[in-house]
C-alpha cells in the first residue's frame, strides 16, 4: 500500500464528485449524516483532502460503492460500484442475506454483554448490541 503522502487523493475527489452527480446528491448535511458522517469529510475527499481512514467506508456507502472502494482508488485502483459487485472478481460477497447476518451478529453481541455485563438492563443491552451492529454494518465489516 503507498504512503499517505503517496496516495492520490486529487484521483479520489474526481471520482468522488462525478459518482455524487451521477446519483444525483446534494453535498448537504442531510445526505451525509444519512451515511453515517458529518459534511466535512465528504468535503474534504471532494476537494483532494485527506480524512480519517475509518470515514472512507462512509463514503463508499454514499457514493453505492463496495467497502474499500475509497481505499483501492487512493492506491490507483478504481471504485467498485455496488451494482457491479456481483462481477467484480476481487469482491467477495457473502451467500448468507444481510438480516441473517445481522441477527447473528445482534444475538453474538447480547450474549456477550449478558455475560460480562451484569446488572445491565436487558433495555441498555438491546441497545448497545444494535449499535454494535450497526457501526459493524457502516464499516462494511458484516
Amino acid at each position: 500500500m503507498p504512503r499517505a503522502d503517496e496516495r492520490d487523493y486529487e484521483r479520489l475527489a474526481t471520482l468522488a464528485r462525478r459518482r455524487r452527480a451521477e446519483l444525483g446528491l446534494a453535498l448537504n448535511d442531510a445526505n451525509a449524516k444519512a451515511g453515517g458522517l458529518s459534511n466535512k469529510p465528504w468535503q474534504r475527499v471532494e476537494k483532494g483532502l485527506k480524512i480519517r481512514e475509518t470515514n472512507y467506508v462512509k463514503i463508499d456507502g454514499l457514493m453505492k460503492w463496495a467497502p474499500g472502494s475509497c481505499l483501492k482508488v487512493l492506491e490507483g485502483g478504481d471504485p467498485i460500484p455496488i451494482d457491479d459487485v456481483t462481477g467484480a472478481s476481487d469482491v467477495q460477497k457473502s451467500a448468507v442475506p444481510q438480516d441473517v447476518i445481522d441477527k447473528s451478529a445482534l444475538d453474538t453481541v447480547q450474549l456477550a454483554l449478558i455475560a460480562t455485563a451484569k446488572g445491565t438492563p436487558a433495555e441498555e443491552i438491546r441497545a448497545m448490541s444494535e449499535r454494535v451492529v450497526r457501526d459493524l454494518r457502516e464499516r462494511g465489516l458484516i
